[in-house]
């Protein structure tokens, strides 16, 4: 095959070692190039470059950036866990970075721990990332590091400085609004709420659209409870509710903890809706097929990845130009059969 040949319709596809003989240099040069490794040669670059591209080499999106001082890549500090929220959003952002023609490069972080969260910028760096996502929902201390790419902060405030800060929520205040007042609505005189861990910026967006939900109504506050997130902790929390009559809704900030929450009250005697109504928190599917189905605040998981990568793509590819305005995230309560009018408004 010469160097003009078309890897067309049922030619091989052109490898490495194809490139390295175009190019007129060794395997291991063309994937120091192809991999922005050290020790190689302007001119030895150049004719990777121009080589991979003449054959259509399956990097070529990676050697253009290359050959444009970019990495086209992406990285990503999140939390390292397997909840349904994180987990959901970490995949919507592989999906829209990678429809945004970009590379991802994930780095999972200790529980809010600042050094952590420094070390993991500092390996994205070292990467070369052009820009980076942070979807950690803690950070507890000063994250002392200072970026010179553009930051996208998902669901959280910036917690620290960059040449640019894209900042975009999921809209948890008015989902746990809505969920409040669709109990108000029902004729709940309040709504008790199972809120999350208090170290995570998601358990007080919660509390506070709840807060704002009652107050509004003019209805009482009831003490606060506070969960993990995991069902065991919701069970807790039901079996500390069950015995008070007056308790007739429930808002559980996340969906697993209201599964906990409505097994303790059932084990107890307390039928679920027809004695309490629950409203859970994320839209995990499995749960339309729990007994009863679960009426939740579905988070726009998939809009507000999409939202971020839109912008933070923007700030890295026109660092001079304005971003534009960030769109407000949908507010979808799923209401199915965890909830009913309360036992007095009911004959």
């Amino acid at each position: 095959m010469t160097s003009g040949a078309d890897p067309g319709a049922g030619s091989p596809a052109p490898r490495s070692a194809d490139v390295a003989r175009v190019a007129g240099v060794s395997r291991k040069t063309v994937s120091r190039v192809l991999n922005n490794e050290p020790y190689v040669s302007d001119e030895a670059r150049r004719r990777v470059l121009a080589a991979a591209e003449e054959l259509g080499y399956r990097l070529n999106n990676a050697a253009r950036a290359l050959a444009s001082g970019r990495t086209r890549s992406i990285g990503v500090v999140s939390l390292g866990t397997a909840g349904y929220g994180t987990a959901s959003l970490l995949v919507h952002i592989e999906q829209a970075v990678r429809d945004a023609g970009y590379a991802l490069r994930v780095v999972n972080t200790p529980d809010g721990d600042p050094d952590g969260i420094a070390a993991a910028l500092e390996s994205l760096l070292d990467q070369g990332v052009d820009g980076i996502v942070v979807s950690e929902p803690i950070v507890e201390g000063k994250v002392r590091v200072r970026l010179d790419v553009p930051v996208c902060f998902l669901g959280a405030p910036p917690a620290f400085p960059a040449s640019r800060t894209v900042t975009v929520g999921v809209g948890a205040h008015d989902l746990a609004r809505a969920a409040t007042e669709h109990l108000l609505d029902l004729g709940h005189a309040t709504v008790h709420h199972l809120a999350g861990p208090r170290r995570w910026y998601a358990t007080k967006d919660r509390i506070e659209g709840w807060r704002a939900a009652l107050a509004a109504r003019g209805a009482h506050e009831p003490p606060l409870l506070n969960g993990d997130w995991s069902p065991a902790s919701g069970y807790a929390a039901g079996r500390a509710l069950a015995s008070d009559r007056s308790v007739t809704a429930v808002f559980a900030s996340g969906d697993e903890m209201a599964i906990g929450l409505i097994h303790a009250l059932r084990e107890a005697g307390r039928r679920v809706p027809e004695d309490i109504s629950v409203v859970g928190f994320d839209g995990n599917p499995v749960f339309a097929y729990v007994s009863p189905p679960l009426t939740t605040a579905r988070q726009p998981l998939e809009a507000a990845a999409a939202e971020g990568i839109r912008l933070l793509v923007h700030a890295i590819e026109r660092p001079d130009a304005d971003l534009p305005p960030a769109s407000d995230p949908p507010v979808e309560l799923v209401v199915r059969g965890s909830t009913a009018p309360p036992p007095s408004h009911r004959r």
